[in-house]
């Protein structure tokens, strides 16, 4: 099926958002690997830094498709495509960590190296919440370090991965070294499986939910390839009795309504300590009734609709559960279509769902603690794991919680929405295992040989 996008000049051009048969992109990306692993690194490098400039010149392009596919304001696409250079450019900075390492034993003389080797095809199955950052994320180190790339792009932003994968092969890549593999949402399932069984893929790399992480694990272990999995959070932020309560609230409200809270890392709930619970509330009530919600197809909003009518219903469900059993809905949550207005929820208990279950929409929930050791207690009583904030003034003591924190990634006075691609980010429990980010990543796409050259005087003998 083409479908015409405006290019950054105005122009229209077509662009193939059809399912894409799984066997010819795997086969081009194998063909492609013997070149492309061979290219030297700093050559590597020049191409990843070719992709910077390119996102940057088609920004107006997916601005129009990911504010039709996913409901995106521009500002959200504007950080995606920005944290997708930024990580472009630290990967592309990684050469020197993929040199070999030579170790001597002086008393044999045996001459080790320790090589870090591209891996094979990788395959990059990447969500629809941040498609440019994610889907650049799920590629930029794997290519790096010599590895040729599938990416099975969402079902629900076709155009957009598509879209990310032409654009990101105007650079010098061989042809085939990166392609992309599209299915329709009844057929995702089966597309994964096939792609993950192919004989060729040799690493998996996902970012989703629980649920179909699970799945991905669970055929990678059937044919024994490792698997790098980011998935589900549920994202405490804890507000001490010291902390800046205007910073505190600001950084909630970042966390918990940016891209209407359809990230793995939107703030789920906020524990505050009681001495100071209503303050914050007071001010981060206040706050949350500035935010609009809209279609950008239609107005320029701050935050933009929702994936679905049926996800705006489902938020729309924990609230209700929350209200009956006692919560207090203090603003927002109104619902048309897709949009929902960023909602606020105060008086959260264990025996309601939201305690337990992922929010994945503008929601914020507010537990009331007694102290610091119960909001500690409560923050780790998840099954999920990814990242958390604590905000004190108190800097020892945000880092002696932040020790005891259960979660990949800790924030100390932020928000719990951010990222940096010099840090190692990923999950613990049930949100994923494996790090993305900094030099932690080249473990993930590499295979690691050890190559040991003897002395002929040392060789071992009967």
């Amino acid at each position: 099926m083409l479908q015409q996008v405006a290019s950054s000049f105005g122009r229209m051009r077509e662009v193939d958002v059809s399912a894409t048969p799984v066997e010819p992109a795997v086969n081009a990306a194998a063909a492609a690997f013997p070149i492309w692993s061979r290219t030297p690194v700093a050559e590597r490098a020049a191409v990843l830094r070719e992709m910077i400039t390119l996102l940057d010149g088609h920004r107006s392009e997916f601005y129009a498709i990911a504010a039709e596919e996913t409901g995106a304001a521009q500002s959200w696409t504007a950080f995606n495509i920005d944290l997708a250079m930024a990580m472009l450019s630290h990967v592309a900075g990684l050469a020197p960590a993929l040199d070999d390492q030579i170790v001597t034993d002086p008393k044999s003389g045996k001459h080790s190296i320790i090589r870090r080797q591209a891996a094979g095809v990788v395959l990059g199955l990447v969500p629809w919440n941040a498609p440019i950052a994610l889907g650049v994320r799920a590629i930029a180190n794997a290519l790096m370090c010599g590895n040729t790339v599938v990416m099975k792009g969402s079902e629900h932003c076709p155009r957009t991965h598509q879209h990310l994968v032409d654009v990101l092969n105007e650079s010098d890549l061989p042809e085939g070294a990166l392609t992309c593999v599209l299915s329709a949402p009844e057929d995702a399932h089966d597309t994964m499986v096939q792609l993950i069984g192919h004989p060729c893929i040799r690493r998996v790399n996902f970012t989703g939910s629980t649920r179909v992480g699970r799945e991905v694990a669970i055929e990678a272990a059937r044919h024994l390839k490792p698997a790098l999995l980011e998935l589900s959070g549920k994202a405490p932020l804890i507000v001490l009795d010291d902390a800046d309560l205007d910073a505190a609230a600001e950084a909630a409200c970042f966390g918990a309504f940016f891209n209407q809270g359809q990230i793995c890392m939107s703030t789920d709930w906020i524990i505050v300590v009681r001495s100071v619970a209503d303050a914050f509330v007071s001010k981060l009530e206040a706050r949350t009734r500035q935010i609009v919600a809209a279609d950008p197809m239609h107005e320029v909003t701050e935050l933009g609709r929702m994936i679905s009518a049926e996800a705006a219903q489902r938020v729309n469900g924990l609230i209700e559960d929350a209200v009956s059993k006692g919560a207090r809905l203090l603003v927002g949550g109104q619902i048309d279509g897709c949009v929902m207005q960023p909602a606020l929820l105060d008086g959260i208990a264990a025996n309601m769902r939201l305690y337990r279950e992922e929010t994945f929409g503008p929601l914020a929930s507010i537990m009331r603690v007694h102290d610091a050791e119960e909001a500690v207690s409560i923050a780790n009583d998840s099954d999920f794991g990814l990242n958390a904030a604590v905000f004190s003034r108190d800097i020892d003591r945000a880092h002696d919680i932040a020790d005891r924190l259960e979660y990949g990634v800790v924030q100390i006075n932020g928000p719990t929405v951010h990222d940096d691609p010099e840090m190692p980010f990923g999950g613990m429990k049930h949100s994923g295992y494996g790090r993305f980010g900094g030099a932690q990543a080249i473990a993930e796409f590499t295979e690691t040989r050890w190559i040991a050259t003897h002395s002929q005087d040392q060789r071992p003998k009967l």
